[in-house]
């Protein structure tokens, strides 16, 4: 039976990498950890592959911008592959830095390929690191990394996770073209200011999409929930199987096996 094979970008300065390889092993596929000069030096490596992940972490230190300096790369590098990579029908995740990094391609920056970047992620509106657990609501149905109805409950660990958008016709342009995949809510399904929302974001978005579904960033740290034993309470768990983190792994696995395999 043929693998699933996911590549996990890695540069200086990203430091989820091993876990997030961990991640979509237990889930199912051949994961490798591939530095971005090997991609840069081949761009054809990316042919290899059905999954692209880009972890957390602070590529280049964060300097100039969270992710722009790792997103200059692939822009002046191998964007062209990159797209065609999608257009293939593979799939792509952006985690934490990793949705940054995304952002700052263009790649879920803009609502049209040909425009100009309209959203951004920005500091948290608490002027500091934030580090907690949060609940995450779905409200994408175009989304194949999410389940409808399944509120999953996650860590953030970022000091830029505000996203912002130049216009609220941005906004409720992606709300029409159902690419907001998460929302910050309360245990109750609720909004809420801090810390139900922890960074401030527009309209307590945690995740967005492309207009494909098969693209997805996302603030919260899904690798770092795959077994029930890392929930903060996992000793008072009725559900001792239930790892949400590793639900993000599991659909995309799920999907290419679906799809392209």
């Amino acid at each position: 039976m043929t693998k699933v094979k996911a590549i996990v970008l890695r540069a200086a300065g990203i430091n989820c990498d091993v876990e997030t390889q961990y991640a979509l092993e237990l889930s199912g596929a051949e994961a490798q950890r591939v530095h971005v000069n090997r991609i840069i030096e081949n761009p054809d490596l990316l042919d290899e592959f059905q999954i692209l992940v880009v972890p957390g972490g602070f590529s280049y230190g964060d300097d100039v911008a969270a992710g722009k300096i790792l997103a200059n790369q692939i822009i002046h590098h191998f964007s062209d592959r990159l797209n065609a990579f999608i257009e293939a029908g593979k799939i792509v995740l952006g985690i934490c830095n990793g949705f940054q990094v995304l952002i700052k391609t263009g790649i879920l920056g803009k609502i049209e390929p040909s425009g100009k970047q309209q959203i951004t992620i920005t500091n948290n509106d608490s002027g500091r690191y934030e580090d907690r657990w949060v609940y995450l609501e779905p409200s994408s149905k175009k989304c194949v990394f999410i389940e409808q109805g399944r509120r999953i409950y996650l860590p953030v660990a970022h000091g830029e996770g505000k996203i912002l958008f130049e216009n609220n016709d941005v906004l409720e342009k992606l709300k029409a073209d159902d690419r907001i995949t998460l929302r910050y809510v309360d245990e109750n399904g609720n909004f809420g200011p801090f810390p139900i929302n922890p960074n401030g974001s527009t309209d307590s978005i945690a995740g967005l999409c492309d207009s494909t579904g098969r693209v997805m960033g996302l603030m919260p740290h899904p690798e770092r929930f795959i077994r029930f034993t890392q929930h903060p309470h996992w000793t008072r768990l009725k559900d001792k199987t239930r790892a949400d983190g590793r639900t993000i792994f599991d659909n995309a696995v799920k999907y290419v096996k679906q799809n392209l395999i």
